[in-house]
């Protein structure tokens, strides 16, 4: 029966800060002139000289995923304090403006700037991206595209368990992903649309390529059964297929400060696509709704996170998403065993039950405030946390 390996590769962006400001700080270059001797290609530049990305190997299993996140924020921490720096883990900055941040340099981040001006450069954001593998045959490329169809159902869940976003310039906005609004700035952003097959995928990023939308790169590889050479990175929807690596991409998810948390997403990911591959080897499938539908899950997720409530379009009733995270450990409960992931994808009802980071940061923030801090002493207070709990799960006790 069809079926795919689902190995596991996780990116996360951290913010690069300095410890006595407690600002963001374009360090980057001095921590990539230390860190890629450390960690090689794994360790890479972003947009903002105040961010740094650093990719997993291509993990078998949960239990390697979470070796990889412990090694590379352990080894990424050391290279920013070489540089005098710290590193969070949170998708927005509690007040650093990016007004004042420095693009990267390189060829991709000068076209970027130019090309979509202050939709790009507002990008003061940090993400985790988690890849599946399928792998690169005909028949893992059409299975891609299903799990992809009937994942889409499932991204406002999944982000509404990574919130970290309730900060931006220094205002609590009333948001617990403030990152989300940021990004659907970019075009080809957002929920992705519904494909008949991979066919029709490839015909899309073809003419997107052959008009200009997507660049045509010299060094990027030719899709399969495509017209032209496109660059599919420049497709940023919360979800996509990533045909030059043989994965499917999730980067709908807010970064996880802490690190029991983002394995427990990862987990529970990688188990709904076995799940969702289960069902289709019995000729079954999970309903296919329309974007417009998912969307407005999307946005509950934004606004709410784990304390607001999404729909169930199929019994057409608000539930709350503290009673869906219970849900959805049910519903994968038939694959985790096979997967070796029951214990991480468990932690999903402690997230839950205690919140994400945005509740940690605001609880911190309106603590703080009733304490009698100013406004710029609980926001310190914030940053001070964040760089506690990025830290949490390997650092000594």
């Amino acid at each position: 029966m069809p079926t795919a390996p689902l190995t596991l590769g996780i990116e996360e962006e951290y913010q690069i800060i300095d410890p006595q400001s407690r600002e963001l700080t374009s360090y980057v270059q001095q921590m990539m002139n230390h860190g890629t001797v450390v960690l090689g290609h794994q360790l890479k530049p972003e947009f903002m000289q105040s961010q740094i990305e650093v990719g997993s190997q291509i993990c078998q299993n949960i239990h390697e995923a979470r070796q990889e996140i412990v090694r590379l924020r352990r080894s990424v921490s050391e290279v920013a304090a070489q540089a005098g720096a710290v590193i969070a883990a949170a998708s927005t900055h509690p007040f650093s403006r990016w007004q004042d941040q420095r693009i990267s340099e390189g060829e991709r981040y000068d076209d970027l700037a130019s090309e979509m001006k202050d939709a790009a450069r507002r990008l003061l954001i940090f993400g985790m991206h988690v890849h599946l593998g399928f792998g690169k045959t005909p028949e893992a490329f059409e299975l891609m595209i299903e799990v992809l169809n009937q994942m889409r159902y499932f991204l406002p869940h999944i982000l509404a368990l990574t919130t970290s976003s309730p900060f931006w310039h220094g205002r609590d906005t009333g948001l617990k992903s403030y990152r989300s609004l940021v990004f659907e700035n970019m075009p080809r952003s957002g929920i992705p649309p519904h494909f008949e097959g991979y066919a029709q995928y490839d015909r899309y990023v073809s003419l997107m390529g052959k008009v200009g939308s997507l660049g045509r790169r010299a060094n990027t590889q030719k899709l399969t059964g495509s017209n032209g050479v496109a660059d599919p990175t420049k497709i940023w929807w919360d979800a996509r297929p990533h045909p030059n690596l043989g994965t499917l991409e999730i980067r709908i998810c807010d970064m996880c400060t802490h690190i029991d948390d983002a394995i427990a997403v990862a987990a529970l990911i990688q188990a709904l696509a076995a799940r969702l591959i289960r069902l289709r080897n019995q000729n079954q499938s999970w309903r296919i709704y329309r974007g417009v539908y998912i969307a407005e899950n999307k946005w509950r997720a934004v606004r709410y996170g784990i304390d607001g409530s999404l729909i169930d379009f199929g019994r057409e009733t608000e539930v709350a998403m503290r009673d869906l995270a219970t849900e959805l450990i049910e519903i994968v409960d038939d694959v985790v065993d096979d997967l070796g992931s029951r214990a991480e994808v468990e932690h999903i009802a402690r997230i839950a039950q205690q919140g994400t980071s945005a509740d940690r940061q605001l609880a911190i923030y309106r603590h703080a405030l009733e304490s009698g801090a100013t406004d710029r002493e609980a926001l310190f207070a914030v940053v001070d946390h964040l760089v506690a709990e990025t830290a949490q799960g390997w650092q000594p006790a």
